[in-house]
């Protein structure tokens, strides 16, 4: 039984006076309604409505039953409402984590829009390069620049593309060489991102599509500006 339904109901029959005005107002056929009364009656094991061929009366626990309902439905009216509002605009903490470069150059911007738009909403930025586990350490978002990655935990979205350039400073061409091909890029002495444990593959698209290839180099730094 929809308990709720039958207490909504059992009010309406008793604020209209009779079965037939109550299904009208509900939008329900008269013989619902009954059902809906009838099982709430069966339920709590008394009668709630005395009934005669020209009205239809609470008796003693009815009436007593009644004033308790309009409370719970008046409460439930309430709880309704503030979940409705809350969807409506949303409010709360929100803990966002970035890299550092990208958030300090392009975060600040962005959300003080974001909280112009939705003043109830307490963010909290947390800018940091290393990549962070968002469940352990408690952030409802963060933002990485990185290769697309599934997962069954975590709903991820590709907000845009970053597109990166292949470089080398004049002086160390002139000292080194120029590389010949993708490959030749592993007996250089590459900057790469990370930690110097890792392993530092880069991703590069050439006439002939993609090539990968695993570079080393004397430094690397978690930090892209660096």
């Amino acid at each position: 039984m929809d308990k709720f339904a039958a207490i909504r109901a059992f009010v309406q029959v008793v604020e209209a006076g009779g079965f037939a005005a109550a299904a009208r107002d509900m939008g329900l056929s008269r013989s619902a309604v009954n059902k809906l009364v009838i099982t709430l009656e069966t339920e709590l094991g008394v009668r709630l409505l005395q009934r005669s061929t020209r009205k239809v009366a609470p008796t003693a626990t009815g009436s007593a039953f009644y004033e308790r309902c309009l409370g719970i439905l008046a409460d439930l009216e309430e709880a309704e409402l503030a979940v409705s509002q809350a969807q409506a605009e949303p409010m709360g903490a929100l803990r966002i984590n970035a890299p550092m470069t990208f958030g300090t150059l392009y975060l600040g911007a962005v959300l003080a829009e974001f909280m112009a738009q939705y003043p109830r909403v307490q963010v909290q930025l947390t800018l940091a390069d290393r990549f962070v586990d968002p469940l352990a350490e408690g952030f409802d978002m963060t933002l990485r620049i990185a290769q697309p990655q599934t997962s069954a935990q975590l709903v991820s979205h590709e907000l845009a593309k970053l597109r990166c350039l292949l470089c080398a400073a004049p002086d160390y061409l002139k000292r080194h060489g120029v590389p010949a091909s993708v490959q030749d890029l592993s007996l250089h002495s590459c900057l790469a991102y990370g930690e110097l444990a890792g392993r530092h593959e880069w991703v590069l698209e050439g006439p002939q599509g993609e090539s990968s290839v695993v570079v080393n180099g004397a430094m690397c730094s978690n930090n892209g500006e660096v």
